[in-house]
């Protein structure tokens, strides 16, 4: 039998409400379809059947339906809007699972425009700076749109925040260079980082490669003790002692083209060959832009996406995930010696 805090906690999670948009549009013109595909793709609306358009419930996305569905039947089309709770063929888990494919479509988009504005940067004259400064602001607004309709935090979004954060260190490092402006060595060695024991890690729900390699590592090598707390992204305010990871505004994330991984390896000192390997692999699953050519990144991919799918417990899938990077880091060990 199970208890009540268990009955309490499946109610929760499938108390999930959409918004369902149910049209016909008129065959002719042609380009008034088109219109009403790109609405709903500015609305981050995503199809659950042909023709059926969901968004998560809630006074804002209810709004934009409305003027959609008067401007459908304004151009001589039909359709409904009703609020559901899903039951039976298609979960709230799937239908979540296709919000945060269409964004992360959307940051691969994005990530692969500021990699190539990040590429010039390396030999750009001042003019070329204006330039990029303007097309960085482009970009920046283009994310911000993508952003207002990322409604479950996908994955994709630490990635290009770290990017364009990157580009952004970039002008204003050239900046105060050319100023000859900026911190001298002993200010910077001043700086340091915030001991690591004994704190809170906290990350988004939902923990993939980059955020279970970074618990790996936290407990492997920096903290054994190190307590992990799992929330929604949205909304969260960070409490006092947090250290935050893989995640908007984070202490340890995203940072230019490295992975969470990367970063926190690097601030923690770990000068270890098996580490760094091990965050070769990290890169190449999650930024997916092939930098390292990783031949093992295949095989590590499904592996995590296994673990992923079959358990839906944080805690369970760093533990298991612990256990592929605990073999992985004892072989590169073994092959480095």
């Amino acid at each position: 039998m199970s208890r009540p805090e268990d009955r309490a906690t499946t109610a929760a999670a499938t108390a999930e409400r959409w918004l369902l948009l149910i049209h016909q549009l008129p065959a002719k013109p042609a380009y008034f379809r088109v219109k009403i595909w790109r609405r709903l793709q500015g609305l981050g609306a995503v199809a659950v059947k042909n023709a059926v358009y969901a968004l998560p419930a809630n006074d804002q996305t209810r709004e934009d339906f409305e003027w959609l569905l008067k401007e459908i039947v304004e151009g001589g089309g039909e359709a409904i809007l009703c609020e559901a709770q899903l039951v039976d063929g298609l979960s709230d888990q799937e239908v979540r699972a296709l919000f945060d494919r269409a964004r992360d479509e959307d940051y691969d988009a994005i990530a692969k425009e500021a990699r190539v504005l990040a590429a010039r940067l390396d030999k750009a004259t001042t003019e070329d700076r204006v330039e990029t400064t303007a097309q960085l602001a482009r970009l920046k607004n283009r994310l911000a749109q993508v952003v207002g309709i990322d409604f479950f935090g996908a994955n994709g979004r630490e990635a290009v925040d770290g990017l364009v954060a990157g580009i952004e260190a970039k002008l204003k490092e050239d900046e105060m260079a050319a100023t000859d402006i900026g911190m001298d060595a002993a200010s910077k060695a001043e700086a340091g980082l915030e001991p690591l024991i004994g704190r809170m890690w906290v990350t988004r729900r939902g923990v993939h490669v980059d955020r279970i390699a970074c618990a790996w590592l936290i407990r492997r090598f920096i903290d054994p003790d190190a307590r992990f707390r799992f929330v929604d992204q949205k909304g969260h305010v960070p409490r006092p002692g947090e250290l935050r990871f893989d995640m908007f505004e984070a202490e340890f994330t995203h940072e230019g083209d490295r992975c969470s991984f990367e970063v926190l390896l690097g601030h923690a000192g770990l000068d270890d060959r098996a580490l760094q390997t091990i965050g070769e692999i990290v890169h190449d699953i999650d930024l997916k832009d092939g930098k390292f050519g990783r031949e093992e990144a295949t095989g590590i991919k499904h592996l995590i996406a296994g673990i992923a799918m079959a358990h839906r417990d944080d805690e369970e899938r760093i533990a298991r995930g612990s256990a592929v990077f605990d073999d992985l880091y004892a072989y590169f060990r073994t092959k480095r010696g």
